[in-house]
């Protein structure tokens, strides 16, 4: 349907779509006002899966088609973006650089808590930096001398943005938006409203744009888990307004929902009612969220449900996945302002969050 985004380059990392199924035990827990769907991303195949790895695909295509021989990139130490990025560059054959911002997993030497993420990147085979701030100067410094460095060693290293999103990272996610469409249909089960987490906007964008090219009118709505109405809608804008050489299509700002409910003290800080939600979906479903995207964006969506916003309606959640960061320690460092900030990133050409 999309002839310039077949014409990107592709480095394919999974076979087949990602299920779509329906919750009607959840549904039933919220007193059947809302007919309830859900999108299964967290069981694309490599790494305990994610929505990133629809990024990746093109990511590391543009990557291998540039001659690159590694990957650089960068991240929290959760980052489910991180964690795919080291599997999708095994996957290709190409090393892989993270940059970790910190804080580091609470506690110090011998006294600090596991650290999941990093212990599933290493073992990925990536290399990683971890710095003891959050600060995005010093984060983007670091990227920088890496980068740099491996220059002068001869090596030749393609950046990926924070996110994996921009161009041509969010071609993936518009494909991923006809991929649901095309489910929807064989299942007669067509979403008034995609809800699902919004960090850096990339996916936010991707769906939006995918779903209006299939031809559907369906809300994107975007639960803020990582920064404010203010700093993501501008990158949002900025990544469809990347895309639309590539749908053909043009999509108003005014089409871009971002609900702030469920933020609670900002990235990374769990929430009482996201821990709930969590609860309610385990105990109705067996399913699993990690604190903090998805169960944030689950919340958003129960108290949607509750409020009598969707009744009658059909509403899919899309689960993008980082699972492992339910086995992350979080603690008070972990507030806001220690964000990554996707107004300073977003754009064209691969510079978007």
């Amino acid at each position: 349907m999309l002839p310039a985004i077949d014409a990107l380059p592709r480095f394919r990392l999974f076979e087949g779509p990602s299920p779509f199924h329906r919750l009607e035990r959840l549904e039933a827990a919220l007193g059947g006002r809302t007919e309830l769907w859900v999108k299964r991303e967290d069981l694309l195949p490599l790494a305990f899966g994610g929505n990133k790895l629809r990024n990746l695909e093109f990511l590391v295509g543009a990557a291998v088609a540039q001659g690159a021989d590694s990957l650089v990139t960068s991240g929290r130490r959760w980052s489910n973006h991180c964690r795919l990025t080291a599997a999708a560059g095994a996957r290709a054959g190409l090393a892989v650089h993270l940059v970790l911002s910190g804080p580091p997993a609470p506690g110090a030497g011998h006294q600090a808590l596991p650290n999941p993420g990093r212990t599933l990147d290493e073992l990925l085979g990536a290399t990683v930096v971890q710095l003891p701030t959050a600060n995005r100067a010093a984060r983007d410094a670091a990227v920088a001398g890496l980068v740099a460095g491996l220059r002068r060693d001869g090596r030749s290293p393609y950046v990926i943005p924070v996110g994996g999103t921009g161009l041509p990272g969010a071609a993936g996610q518009v494909l991923a938006g006809l991929e649901l469409l095309d489910q929807a249909v064989a299942r007669g089960a067509m979403p008034d409203a995609v809800v699902a987490p919004s960090a850096t906007g990339g996916t936010q964008a991707g769906l939006l744009a995918g779903l209006r090219a299939g031809g559907s009118t369906a809300a994107v709505v975007g639960v803020l888990v990582a920064c404010p109405d203010g700093e993501l809608r501008p990158a949002i804008e900025a990544t469809l307004a990347a895309l639309a050489p590539l749908t053909g299509m043009a999509i108003p700002p005014a089409e871009i929902e971002l609900d702030g409910s469920a933020l609670g003290d900002g990235y990374g800080r769990p929430t009482a009612a996201a821990h709930a939600a969590t609860e309610l979906l385990a105990r109705t479903e067996g399913l699993l969220v990690d604190p903090i995207y998805t169960a944030k964006a689950l919340a958003a969506l129960i108290a949607g449900v509750r409020s009598g916003r969707w009744d009658g309606r059909r509403v899919a959640f899309w689960h993008a996945g980082g699972t492992p960061g339910l086995f992350e320690p979080l603690d008070g460092t972990n507030g806001p302002g220690s964000h990554d900030d996707p107004a300073a990133l977003a754009g064209p050409g691969g510079a978007g969050a």
